[in-house]
């Protein structure tokens, strides 16, 4: 019996909906709202290391010399998502998200991020499709279907720069500057049909930045990338004030750094004499600097070192096979953003880094010996299969975990009852365990040692006013005074609204 392969097409489609989908994904739950994204991510990576498998095993019987490359599939899908993101975005700044819940999340009309639930997140997607598009404009096709095409191109590019436009990003700004640099260093500015499709978007994109406010009724002086650029941040809410404590943490541990994981520990036990950022800080906003604080210098100038010598060997700036210049376009935009902010802890873009690995690496002109294809084919198939199995426990321990969340009467049934003893076993997940124990459970003089270990651990967790509060009346209920005074001073610094709120109603014995 023969056995019957899925056509091109079909295996295109199939390749096109892992890509876009963690793009696109609406959904969220439990308390690490980050992880079933992330999860999803995962999952579709997984779908391509099989489409992978099923290609190379088409091609060991003779039938697969039409199925799609990543390099076929990638571009085509990142300008779908960006251009599906873009159309989600302009409904949520038109103030219509809520119409379309739970498939597209909500936010108030004049804000849009899509459903990357960040603004910056969703211009660097936009960029991202825009780099593309402009990819898929160079390509070959039959001189009948150049000018459709083409129109078709400029069409596309209106969208993605509204898009861009809505979500208010200076980040997303900044982005497509440097593309359009890029392009222009790659000769790409010499091709009519480039030049003019990057006036149009830039066109559509500074007419956006007006239109989009004044049709909903906003000031466009007062919205938009261009506006929140010359206003600028709050001084306790910058990254300029960020990046000072984040340097200052540095210069305290220079060689070892505090640990990974432990930035929003450090920056809530440390003083500082100039302005504080005034919220957790979980991350430095800057890759270089945030390996730096949590895993010392000489670990950060090593990372950043290699990855300049890599970039360097690889001569970027002679490319030019589309392909591959579209590859080191999406890793710069991925780049530039990595410097003022931290996309890389999230799954599309962790993704899409892998796909420009795969398009960039090197491929011998000679056809793979059966021995090297049967190789690369199990590894597919193994590597996907770890994958997968990883990702069925991770979402099965954490749904488990995530029930402590819930009302309980909307608890699965079989944890409606002592729910906290039977999901305290995740290994997985145990700080959001110990982190829902610290919050329902009340604190008693008979527990006040258990309760002061688990904030005090938690503290590396969620330095948040509710751990830091379970932390001082422990203390204050140990008679541990000079701990209570030294909290109670971070605690001051740190969330001086909710201290101020807390203090109202605790008297304190000193």
């Amino acid at each position: 019996m023969s056995i019957r392969f899925p056509t091109a097409r079909a295996h295109l489609c199939v390749a096109w909906a892992l890509v876009v989908l963690p793009w696109c994904f609406p959904f969220t739950t439990g308390p690490s709202s980050a992880l079933l994204p992330w999860l999803v991510a995962v999952l579709a990576s997984s779908g391509l290391l099989l489409v992978r498998f099923a290609s190379l095993f088409a091609t060991s019987k003779g039938d697969g010399g039409a199925y799609s490359r990543p390099s076929e599939y990638a571009a085509q899908a990142w300008l779908i998502a960006g251009l599906l993101s873009s159309l989600i975005a302009l409904i949520q700044y038109a103030g219509a998200s809520a119409a379309f819940a739970p498939w597209i999340n909500y936010t108030e009309a004049g804000e849009a991020f899509a459903n990357l639930r960040q603004r910056n997140q969703f211009a660097t997607l936009t960029n991202i499709a825009l780099a593309a598009l402009l990819w898929w404009t160079v390509q070959p096709r039959p001189l009948a279907r150049q000018a459709d095409a083409y129109g078709a191109a400029l069409l596309m590019a209106v969208v993605l720069a509204l898009g861009n436009a809505a979500s208010s990003s200076r980040t997303g700004l900044l982005q497509l500057v440097m593309l359009i640099a890029l392009v222009a260093w790659w000769g790409g500015w010499r091709l009519a049909a480039v030049r003019r499709l990057l006036l149009v978007f830039c066109g559509a994109y500074a007419a956006a930045l007006w239109v989009l406010p004044w049709a909903i009724g906003l000031d466009p002086l007062s919205h938009g990338a261009w506006a929140r650029m010359q206003a600028g941040d709050a001084i306790c809410s910058s990254r300029i004030t960020l990046w000072r404590n984040v340097l200052h943490l540095i210069s305290l541990r220079p060689w070892f750094g505090w640990g990974w994981g432990e930035l929003d520990y450090a920056h809530f036990v440390t003083p500082y004499d100039g302005p504080r950022f005034c919220d957790i800080l979980d991350n430095a906003h800057n890759l270089p600097l945030h390996l730096a604080v949590e895993l010392g210098i000489p670990v950060a100038v090593t990372v950043c070192g290699l990855l300049t010598w890599l970039v360097l060997r690889a001569r970027p700036w002679q490319e030019t096979d589309p392909t591959r210049q579209l590859a080191w376009a999406v890793l710069a935009l991925i780049g530039l953003h990595s410097l003022l902010e931290y996309p890389l802890w999230y799954g599309p873009f962790q993704m899409a880094v892998g796909l420009c690995i795969v398009l960039l690496w090197p491929r011998s002109a000679e056809p793979a010996s059966e021995k090297k294809r049967r190789l690369m084919q199990w590894s597919c198939a193994l590597i996907a299969s770890i994958l997968l199995a990883a990702c069925a426990y991770t979402g099965w321990d954490y749904r488990r975990i995530s029930q402590i969340y819930l009302p309980p009467e909307s608890r699965a049934e079989a944890y409606r009852g002592d729910t906290l003893a039977k999901i305290r076993d995740s290994w997985l997940f145990s700080e959001q365990v110990k982190f829902a124990e610290l919050t329902i459970t009340p604190l008693t003089p008979q527990n006040a040692e258990h309760m002061h270990a688990l904030a005090e651990d938690l503290l590396h967790f969620s330095p948040e006013p509710r751990v830091v509060e379970k932390l001082i009346e422990s203390a204050l209920l140990l008679q541990r005074y000079d701990e209570a005074r030294i909290n109670l001073a971070r605690f001051r610094a740190a969330f001086p609204d909710a201290h101020d709120r807390w203090a109202a109603t605790h008297p304190l014995p000193f």
